[in-house]
């Protein structure tokens, strides 16, 4: 029993030091206060200043209907009066007395506050954080006064004819739960929301145990955790929000689709989006979509060479985008009203010669290993954003996923390329978008010779 007992905590000594040296090789240093805070200090003392930041596990992945686009609402109303500061203008001010900057942002699966000052005050950094996250007052003129703000941000993307393209493609890849993926929102739901709706996201997600704190820059792990160990362990534990709210898996595009949005634009734009993998259940094919989207994007690929150095198309780019309740896939391409029906064609072409074993040399897959580590490793550089890039893979994939990144990274082989590409592209469903002018929408609509909606893949 004793020699058991020994093994068993010099087995669990040893995962702690190597969990903690793999942390502490990127200056990441992490402790869980016992309210289920997460807390992660970055230590970098290459300039003195320091980072502050709250990540919380909600955006537009947590909306039904009623409540699309209140995360992002809600990111605005932080910045507003709380229980030790009663106003907006009292909020600016003592922003202004500590020298600070400032910001929000809200993604599908993060939402996070950060502010950035010199490091002699941080104390009362974390403290101004601790007050806004654990007591907004949501005051009905702060929140009449900050729709139009919110709404603006909507005018200014509904100006934009690539707005109207993404959104309509978007609605019929999540056909069924849009909403859990429009993080701008609806703007009816923004201008008729109350307070109450407000306290309710508060109450459900601004929990602690649903939440992590990152301080960032010239700051030892010791203070950081002293400071959030003095000031955050006040935070009530709450309940856990997705043991009760259910997120929807998005079911898989039923059928192949093609939808045109004319607006007064000059070239024609290619969208086609496939729903990708979920970093929480298929992990392995997030790599290799990484991998594949760098090769890709490179001008020696045949990716490349075919569609754009032969004149068919302006440009092209060819991507996946992280997230744990199912990432999408996404082709852009731009090209001429008479070289569309070529273009189209040989994109479907290029899609179907990927798993091919010659499509990419050995050569380029190690190139594109190698590259996207070193840009990654470069990133870590400067505290005051790679502490966002911590903070997202904390909220969207887990910690572990982001340390071990570049080790896994570097294990990608062309087999994991080609089922990336047989489980999530070739052949498989999916929605094409045209973005053409009023004048040329005939001309492309009967090339595509659409029929029941569907658009023929060249692969059977």
């Amino acid at each position: 029993m004793i020699k058991t007992s020994k093994v068993i905590f010099f087995i669990f000594f040893f995962f702690v030091l190597v969990v903690s040296a793999f942390g502490q090789k990127y200056g990441i240093h992490t402790k869980k206060l016992d309210n289920g805070l997460e807390v992660i200090v970055i230590e970098n003392h290459s300039v003195p200043l320091v980072t502050v930041e709250i990540d919380v596990k909600n955006g537009a992945y947590t909306e039904s209907p009623e409540y699309d686009g209140l995360s992002h609402l809600y990111e605005h109303m932080f910045f507003k009066a709380n229980a030790k500061i009663p106003s907006q203008e009292a909020y600016m001010e003592r922003i202004r007395e500590l020298g600070a900057t400032f910001n929000g942002t809200t993604s599908e699966e993060r939402v996070n506050y950060f502010l950035t000052a010199p490091k002699d005050s941080l104390k009362q950094y974390v403290q101004f954080m601790y007050d806004a996250v654990t007591s907004p007052l949501f005051l009905q003129k702060e929140l009449e006064n900050e729709r139009p703000v919110v709404t603006g941000e909507y005018d200014r993307n509904e100006a934009n004819p690539f707005f109207y393209l993404n959104r309509e493609v978007s609605k019929r890849v999540w056909w069924k739960y849009y909403s859990y993926k429009n993080v701008i929102g609806d703007r009816d739901v923004i201008l008729s929301t109350t307070p109450e709706k407000m306290r309710t996201i508060q109450h459900r997600f601004y929990v602690p145990n649903n939440s992590a704190l990152l301080i960032s820059g010239d700051v030892t792990p010791e203070e950081g955790f002293a400071l959030a160990e003095e000031i955050f362990s006040k935070w009530k534990r709450g309940k856990d929000p997705f043991k009760t709210l259910k997120i929807p898996d998005h079911p898989p595009i039923p059928k192949n689709e093609v939808v045109i949005v004319k607006k007064p634009v000059n070239a024609v734009t290619i969208m086609i989006e496939w729903q990708g993998p979920s970093v929480g259940k298929d992990p392995k094919a997030t790599y290799a979509a990484d991998v594949l989207s760098f090769i890709l994007g490179q001008h020696t690929s045949k990716f490349y060479k075919n569609l754009v150095e032969s004149g068919l198309a302006l440009g092209v780019n060819f991507s996946y985008y992280t997230l744990n309740h199912t990432g999408p896939i996404t082709l852009y391409t731009q090209t001429t009203p008479d070289k569309f029906d070529a273009c189209q064609k040989a994109i479907f072409t290029e899609l179907n010669k990927m798993t091919e074993p010659d499509y990419f040399t050995d050569e380029q897959l190690e190139n594109a290993k190698n590259i996207l580590a070193t840009n990654e490793q470069y990133s870590r550089e400067r505290a005051s954003q790679f502490v966002h890039t911590v903070g997202f893979w904390w909220a969207v994939a887990g910690l572990d996923y982001y340390l071990n990144y570049i080790d896994n990274l570097k294990k990608v082989t062309r087999d994991d390329i080609k089922k990336y590409l047989d489980d999530y592209v070739i052949g498989k469903n999916h929605v094409m978008g045209v973005l053409t002018s009023p004048e040329n929408a005939g001309k492309i609509g009967l090339i595509l010779n659409i029929k029941e909606g569907e658009l023929k893949n060249e692969k059977k």
